[in-house]
C-alpha cells in the first residue's frame, strides 16, 4: 500500500516579491511566477536564467537560443517585507475577520 505524504505549507506564493539568499543568483530580487509545490521549488521572474536551444517551429520560426527561468528551491528564497523592503520571515495570524493571513515578522504587516 502506498502512503500519501501531505505537502508542507509553503511560505511563498505566486505573485510574492522575493530575494535570493543563496546560490549563483544571490542578492537578486524578483516576482514569483509559479510555485511547484510537489518539488518545493519556485520560478522567479528574471532569475536563474538558463539557455534553451530550440528548433524552428510555428512560435519561433528561426529557432535559436532562448533564455528561460529555471526553478529555484524554496529554501534559497526569502520574502521581501512590503513595508521596509528588507527580507523577512513569514508568520500566520488571524485578522479582524477571523481569517488566517500571512504576516511579515519584521513589521507585522499583512502580506497580500
Amino acid at each position: 500500500m502506498e502512503k500519501k505524504v501531505a505537502n508542507p505549507k509553503l511560505k511563498i506564493r505566486t505573485g510574492d516579491l522575493v530575494k535570493v539568499i543563496a546560490g549563483d543568483s544571490k542578492g537578486q530580487q524578483g516576482k514569483v511566477l509559479q510555485v511547484l509545490t510537489d518539488k518545493n521549488k519556485a520560478i522567479v521572474e528574471g532569475i536563474n536564467l538558463v539557455s534553451r536551444h530550440t528548433k524552428p517551429n510555428a512560435a519561433t520560426p528561426n529557432g535559436g537560443i532562448i533564455k528561460k527561468e529555471a526553478p529555484l528551491h524554496i529554501s534559497n528564497l526569502m520574502l521581501v517585507d512590503p513595508k521596509s523592503g528588507k527580507t523577512t520571515r513569514v508568520g500566520r495570524k488571524l485578522n479582524a475577520d477571523g481569517k488566517l493571513v500571512r504576516v511579515a515578522k519584521i513589521s507585522g504587516e499583512e502580506i497580500k
